[in-house]
């Protein structure tokens, strides 16, 4: 039965995700991503102990270790408990659909021909791009701001930071670029570079170091830039936020979303109303699905006309 196919398919997953996950801690190798990510946050780690930008903040910074467990819950547990299934399910539909059109996948594009370092360079651009929209929608969509309130209740930048987002958004970025991602035909099985080295630029916006890449500012995000898109007070013709870049600067400039006023190292970081989001990771992650009071209502269309960053 069609039920029957899918409890498998859910459960082939968890058992091989689960195998997969304990292979990675268990046996080191120089694509292994448990530890690739373990290692990048080491050496952002000692960064920010040698060179701070903000020097006030203490060295375990507020909420360092809240930031902590999300780093390693986005990028692990959330597949394991309940990603790797839900996807190979929605994978499997989505197959099927396709074959009552006669199709078995959606390449528009073949792009298997071309040398892997242009592969790779495509990739890096074009879902750089996706995700940039992506990331302004969920400050445009009321619904998806509630999620993303989560990634911008940090009141003290560092590069924990960068992981520190609702689950709901790997759902909202890997669903909304599932379908355009799919149409190049990419030879390469293989996207461990552009993976990790988007994994490090998003550590190195998040990381309280100051480091000067002079014109390549105009090219990749960067931690005096990102700051702002953190700012709890925003230009009143940006009411929805700034500098949505993810890895690359450009499609700000491009856009004139890019918004850097000035330095930015002290400024205050968060949204109207964050002294009521809750503190803990459990009260975060249900927060977007509680049914809103009166008052929330308020500070909702409030931050909407302000300040929602």
């Amino acid at each position: 039965m069609i039920f029957d196919r899918y409890i498998d398919i859910a459960a082939n997953s968890y058992s091989g995700y689960g195998g997969y996950l304990w292979n990675e801690i268990t046996h080191p190798h120089w694509q292994n991503y448990f530890y690739w990510l373990t290692g990048l946050s080491v050496v952002f780690l000692l960064l920010e102990w040698v060179k701070p930008w903000r020097t006030q903040q203490a060295r375990f910074r507020k909420d360092f270790w809240l930031d902590l467990f999300y780093m390693y819950f986005n990028y692990f547990l959330f597949s394991l408990v309940i990603f790797a299934a839900a996807s190979n399910v929605f994978v499997d539909l989505f197959n099927q659909f396709l074959a009552l059109f006669g199709l078995e996948n959606l390449v528009m594009f073949h792009l298997e021909t071309w040398p892997t370092w242009a592969q790779l360079l495509t990739l890096l651009v074009v879902a750089d791009f996706i995700n940039w929209n992506i990331h302004r929608l969920l400050h445009r969509v009321p619904f998806l701001w509630e999620f993303h309130k989560v990634h911008h209740s940090v009141e003290q930048m560092g590069f924990a930071a960068h992981l520190r987002y609702h689950w709901m958004e790997n759902i909202v970025y890997k669903s909304l670029s599932y379908i355009p991602l799919a149409m190049l035909g990419f030879g390469i099985s293989d996207f461990f570079i552009v993976y990790m080295f988007n994994t490090a630029i998003g550590h190195w916006n998040h990381a309280n170091i100051n480091v000067n890449i002079g014109p390549l500012k105009y090219i990749f995000n960067n931690p005096q830039m990102h700051i702002w898109h953190h700012s709890h007070e925003l230009p009143e013709d940006k009411p929805y936020g700034v500098n949505f870049g993810i890895t690359l600067s450009v499609w700000d400039y491009i856009f004139r979303t890019n918004w850097i006023p000035h330095e930015g190292r002290d400024i205050q970081l968060g949204f109207p109303g964050l002294k009521r989001f809750p503190q803990t990771f459990f009260g975060q992650v249900v927060y977007g699905f509680r049914k809103k009071k009166k008052g929330d209502e308020a500070e909702s269309s409030s931050s909407s006309s302000s300040s929602s960053s």
